[in-house]
C-alpha cells in the first residue's frame, strides 16, 4: 500500500497537516510529488540499491522522499539536525548516498556539507534544496515541475535505512534487505503487526510529536498513510502544545516517550485540565521503559488508552500490550507480536534458555536475521546468538514470567557491578523519575576503590528547587524507600541540563564521559 492506493476515493482528503501552522498537504498532492520525484531520481541513475538522504525539521518534504524512495527500491537515510556536521558527514559518507536533499532553513549546515562532501561523502551526485534556493543545491521544486506525473512502470519496494541514535557509541547504519515486492503489493510486515493492533485506518488520525529522522515517528507516519489515515506533524515536542494539538486536530492516535509523559505529568494541573483530550482512542509509546508509576498516573489521567510495544530501529521483533493486559502484568512491555522470544545466558551460551523470572540477553527469533550493520560485520555477529544465526538482540536484558510477558530490566552496557552483584540503572532512575524535586536524572556507575564501582545519580532539578547536600540526601532516602537499600545512590550530583536526544532517549556515554574510569 502506498499513497497513490488511496485514489482517487480520497484525493483530497488531508495526508498530512502541520500541528503548529495547519499547512495541508493532500493524498493527490502528496502522490503527484512522490511520483516526481521517484522520475528525478531514476533520470539522476539512481537504481534498487542506492540510497537518497534527508536533512530536515519536521516538514511535509520527509515524505515526498519517503514515498519517492519506497516507490523505487531506494534506501531512505534521514540524518538528525540535532548532530554536528562532522557527524552528519561521517553518516553521508557512510550511508552511500547518491543524492541528498535538505530543507532551506538548514541552509547554513547544508553549505558546510557541500563544501566537504568531495573528501567525506564522494558517492552524492545530485543536490536538491527546498522551501528556498541553497548554494550549491538545484531546487527540488524546479526539478519536480520538469518530471513527469505519470507512474514508473516498475515500482519495485525501498525501505529506510536509519542510524541507530549513538546513546552509546558511534551511529551505526541498520540495513534490512528490499522488500521483494512491488510498492502496489501487500506484505507490509509492520503494517501486519501494527494496523489491528491499534486500529488504524482511514478515519485514523494521528498525532507525531518526534523528530522524523527516527525510526518510529517515520515509520508510523508512513502505515498510517498506507491505511488512508490523516498525519498531524508537530515540529518539536512541547508538553501543552502536546494537548493543544490533541484538542485541535481531534487527534485519534498518538505516538510518545516515557520522558514526555514526565513532561506532561509535570504541568500544572490547571494546564493539565485546560485541554479536552477525550478524543484519543490509543496513545501508543515506546522507544525506552516507562517507570510503572508513570504510566499508572497517565492511564488515571487519560484512561485506559495505552499501549506499549517493545522494538528498535533494528525490528528485530516485537511485543505488544494493551491497556488491560497491563494494568494485570504492570512493568511489562507485553508478550511476542513478531519473532519468538529467548533469553539467555550471555556468559554461558551453550545453555538453553534461562528459566521464568531469571534475567538474561533478550534475543528474538526469526525466519532470517532481518538486518546487518552497514560496513560492520563484527557487529552484525555480536547481535547474532552464536548458535543461531536468525536470533538477534540489541543488548536489552530482561525476563519472561510464565505466561510469556517480558519484562526489561536495562540495557546490558549500562549494568553497574558494585560488590559482584548485578545493578540495573533503570530501576533506579525509574524510582526518582515523579519525585516533584527532579526534572530529569541519570544514574551510572563511577569507579569505587572497595566495590569496584558505586552507584551514582546525575540529577537535573526541578525549577525553584535548590541543589546540594539536603537535596541529595532527601532523594536518596526516596529511593531507599521504594527498592533494596544497595541500590540507592551512593552519591548524587547535580547539573544543569542532561543530555538527550530529541525523542528522549539519555545520552549516557555523555554523562558516563564526565567521570574518568
Amino acid at each position: 500500500m502506498y499513497p497513490g492506493a488511496q485514489l482517487p476515493e480520497l484525493a483530497d482528503k488531508p495526508a498530512i497537516v502541520m500541528a503548529d501552522t495547519g499547512r495541508t498537504v493532500s493524498y493527490a498532492e502528496l502522490e503527484d510529488r512522490s511520483v516526481r520525484l521517484a522520475h528525478v531520481l531514476r533520470d539522476a541513475g539512481l537504481r534498487p540499491g542506492d540510497g537518497v538522504a534527508l536533512l530536515s525539521p519536521n516538514d511535509p518534504l520527509y515524505y515526498d522522499c519517503y514515498w519517492a524512495a519506497l516507490r523505487s527500491g531506494l534506501y531512505l537515510t534521514a540524518v538528525s539536525t540535532y548532530l554536528a556536521v562532522e557527524e552528519q558527514l561521517y553518516i553521508l559518507g557512510d550511508c552511500e548516498a547518491r543524492v541528498l536533499v535538505v530543507h532551506a532553513d538548514l541552509a547554513e549546515r547544508a553549505q558546510e556539507i557541500r563544501a566537504a562532501v568531495a573528501e567525506q561523502a564522494p558517492h552524492l551526485e545530485l543536490f536538491l534544496s527546498y522551501g528556498g534556493r541553497v548554494e550549491g543545491f538545484d531546487d527540488l521544486d524546479d526539478a519536480l515541475a520538469a518530471a513527469s506525473a505519470e507512474p514508473l512502470a516498475d515500482q519495485p519496494a525501498g525501505t529506510d535505512m536509519l542510524y541507530s541514535s549513538g546513546t552509546t557509541g558511534r551511529p551505526k547504519a541498520i540495513r534490512a534487505p528490499l522488500p521483494a515486492r512491488q510498492i502496489s503489493e501487500p506484505g507490509d510486515l509492520l503494517l501486519a503487526v501494527f494496523a489491528p493492533t491499534y486500529g488504524f485506518d482511514a478515519d485514523t488520525v494521528y498525532l507525531s510529536p518526534a523528530p522524523l529522522y527516527h525510526a518510529a515517528p517515520l515509520r508510523f507516519c508512513g502505515l498510517v498513510h498506507m491505511v488512508g489515515g490523516t498525519v498531524v506533524i508537530m515540529p518539536r515536542f512541547e508538553p501543552e502544545q502536546g494537548l493543544a494539538a490533541i484538542e485541535r486536530h481531534r487527534a485519534t492516535h498518538s505516538q510518545w516517550v516515557p520522558t514526555m509523559f514526565v513532561r506532561m505529568l509535570k504541568l500544572p494541573d490547571d494546564v493539565r485540565g485546560r485541554y479536552d483530550v477525550s478524543s484519543l482512542r490509543v496513545a501508543i509509546h515506546a522507544a525506552a521503559p516507562c517507570p510503572v508509576e508513570v504510566k499508572q498516573q497517565m492511564i488515571e489521567w487519560w484512561g485506559p488508552i495505552l499501549h506499549e510495544y517493545y522494538s528498535a530501529t533494528e525490528a528485530a521483533g516485537v511485543t505488544l500490550i494493551g491497556p488491560e493486559d497491563w494494568l494485570g502484568h504492570p512493568g511489562s512491555v507485553g508478550r511476542a507480536g513478531l519473532g519468538v522470544i529467548h533469553v539467555c545466558d550471555e556468559a554461558d551460551p551453550d545453555q538453553p534458555d534461562l528459566p521464568v523470572g531469571e534475567d538474561g540477553l533478550v534475543y528474538f527469533e526469526r525466519d532470517a536475521m532481518p538486518f546487518e550493520y552497514l560496513h560492520d560485520p563484527a557487529k552484525t555477529a555480536s547481535a547474532q546468538h552464536p548458535h543461531h544465526d536468525n536470533w538477534a538482540t540489541t543488548g536489552d536484558i530482561g525476563h519472561v514470567d510464565d505466561e510469556g510477558y517480558l519484562y526489561l530490566t536495562d540495557r546490558r552496557a549500562f549494568m553497574i557491578i558494585s560488590g559482584g552483584v548485578n545493578i540495573y540503572p533503570q530501576e533506579i532512575e525509574n524510582a526518582l523519575a515523579l519525585h516533584p524535586k527532579v526534572l530529569d536524572v541519570a544514574v551510572i556507575g563511577v569507579p569505587d576503590a572497595e566495590m569496584g564501582e558505586q552507584v551514582k545519580a546525575v540529577v537535573q532539578p526541578a525549577p525553584g528547587h535548590e541543589p546540594g547536600p539536603a537535596l541529595a540526601a532527601e532523594l536518596t532516602e526516596f529511593v531507599r524507600g521504594r527498592i533494596a537499600h544497595y541500590k540507592a545512590p551512593r552519591s548524587v550530583d547535580f547539573v544543569e541540563e542532561l543530555p538527550r536526544t530529541p525523542t528522549g532517549k539519555l545520552l549516557k556515554r555523555e554523562v558516563r564521559a564526565r567521570y574518568p574510569r
